[in-house]
């Protein structure tokens, strides 16, 4: 496999619903994940039929050729509460937050529904959004991480 079909198969990924990929070919193994930290592994097969050491190539949230440099430290936003998360006020009105917006402490990122309440989540951090880790009308768990911000 080349290098230029792996990154294709990578940006394929990014843009599908897929989460999982382990992949063996002729001469190496391709293993994505879009759930761990670092989650493009490949490794090739030397002459001698032994793996290569791991080669964690970029992100899935990254596109191939522009390798993550050390990241700034992000804060999460964490569901205070069990419920199903919402990232708009209704479904006619743009989503509070978008990735790259500007957030302030105190301001509404969504609202999270449990038993017909609506809890508006507000930001602790003061920043930037970095990621979004959750889809409209997802239900999520106590203590989950929904939002990451970079700090100013």
């Amino acid at each position: 496999m080349t290098f230029e079909e792996i990154e294709k198969l990578i940006a394929e990924i990014n843009q599908s619903d897929i989460t999982k990929l382990d992949l063996d070919f002729k001469g190496g193994h391709i293993k994505i994940d879009k759930s761990q930290a670092t989650p493009v592994e490949i490794r090739e097969e030397r002459s001698s039929g032994q793996p290569a050491a791991k080669e964690t190539l970029a992100t899935a949230h990254q596109p191939l050729g522009k390798i993550a440099a050390p990241k700034e430290k992000t804060l999460k936003i964490k569901a205070p509460l069990v419920g199903i998360v919402y990232l708009q006020a209704s479904p006619k009105n743009p989503q509070y937050k978008k990735p790259g917006d500007h957030v302030n402490k105190g301001d509404v990122v969504c609202v999270i529904e449990a038993m017909k309440m609506m809890t508006e989540i507000k930001s602790d951090f003061t920043g930037t959004i970095d990621k979004i880790l959750v889809t409209n009308e997802q239900v999520v768990e106590y203590d989950q991480p929904l939002i990451t911000v970079i700090p100013e």
